[in-house]
Formats: structure tokens, sequence, C-alpha cells
């Protein structure tokens, strides 16, 4: 397995992120990105990324158009159609080196988009791996972002701490239910929205969700 910096500044919005390929490729691919407050250096990307990259996979994680140009704070209103570009452009990028499947996904915001630009345009990716999908902000359980659900037509792994303030586990479950698509839902006891990632390496959740995955797309 290795990684390196990768980027592409012709594509508008340019990629930029780091690549993970494996010594024996399963022939998929994962275009994985961040969160709001974080980038493609946080431990859970690259935690992910090396577990599905010794797996067989190539892994792409991304920084989003955002925070290309800022590098902290979080995206602004009208960042979220160009992050989707972004990610729509490495998705781009990584197809060129699977002869498979693509997937792409990503944590809470990061996860957020990929859905929303998979529900415009499904022939794109093959299946979704969410992490912490910001269902509702903090505290207002009315507030959900699911307008789009209805219209996801691939396969969805969704990651959800059980201590995330974001979304309850049986909110998630009830949302999923809006899905036409088939949908798993894998909870990780004890973490909120990080999964326990700002407090120690996570490998070990890494691992679960790679088995989980392979579960649900049938590896």
């Amino acid at each position: 397995m290795s990684s390196e910096a990768f980027s592409d500044s012709s594509a508008d919005p340019p990629i930029s992120g780091f690549l993970h390929s494996p010594a024996n490729p399963n022939g998929d691919g994962l275009v994985f990105t961040h969160g709001a407050g974080g980038n493609a250096k946080g431990a859970l990307l690259v935690a992910i990324a090396e577990a599905f990259c010794d797996a067989g996979y190539y892994v792409l994680r991304c920084d989003l158009p955002f925070r290309q140009n800022r590098p902290s704070g979080p995206p602004r209103p009208g960042d979220a159609a160009r992050d989707r570009e972004g990610l729509k452009n490495a998705i781009a990028a990584l197809r060129s080196r699977v002869s498979k499947r693509l997937f792409v996904g990503g944590q809470s915001y990061g996860g957020r988009q990929a859905t929303m630009l998979c529900a415009e345009e499904p022939e794109l990716a093959d299946g979704l791996l969410l992490t912490s999908y910001p269902l509702h902000p903090p505290g207002k359980p009315n507030q959900l972002r699911t307008d789009h659900f209805p219209k996801l037509r691939i396969p969805g792994l969704f990651v959800q701490g059980t201590k995330d303030p974001f979304a309850a586990v049986e909110e998630i479950r009830e949302a999923l239910k809006l899905i036409p698509a088939k949908t798993m839902l894998l909870a990780v006891e004890g973490v909120g929205h990080d999964l326990g990632f700002s407090r120690k390496p996570g490998g070990k959740t890494a691992g679960k969700i790679l088995a989980a995955f392979q579960e649900f797309f049938l590896m």
C-alpha cells in the first residue's frame, strides 16, 4: 500500500488530496471527503483510506473546494454547489484508475454533499459510504436534511455514533425509509459525531466499517 499527494489544477474546481494505491487492486475505488470542520488529513479519513486500501481499493481522500480556499472554518451556504462539482471532478479522476465499481462518500457535511450529488446524478457512483450523516443541526430535530433522499437510487451504508447530536440512531433509521435504494445502518456504540477518532486512532472502527461495507456490497 502507498499514498501520495494528488492534485489536478486543470479541473474546475481543482482536485486536491491524497491517493492510496493498493498493492493488490480488487478493481474498485472509493472517493471519500471530510466534514465542515475538517480536511483530507483528518484521522478518520486516513484510517478509512488505509483500511480500504489494504483490502484492495484505490482510495482518493480529497479536500472539498471550500477547504482548498480556506484552511479553517466551516463552508458558507453558497459553497455547497461548488463543493459538489469538486467532488464530481474527484470521482472522474479516480474513475480512470478503477476497472470495476466506484464508491463515493464522506464524513458529515462531505457525506451530505455526496448524497445530494448522487441524487442529482445517480450514474456517477455505484454506492455510498456515509459516516456521521448530519441529519439535522444539534438540538433541532425538525430541521431535517432529507429532501433529496427519495431521489437516491444507489445503495448506501450509513455509519452513526450512538451519541451523535446531529442524529440519533433511531432518527437515522427512520430517515432511511425515505430512500428507495437499499441501505444499511452501522451503529458505533458510545461515540459521537467524530466516531471517536479525535481521542484515539480508531483503527478498530475503520475495520468494522470496512467489514460492514464489504458485507453490504457483497464483496
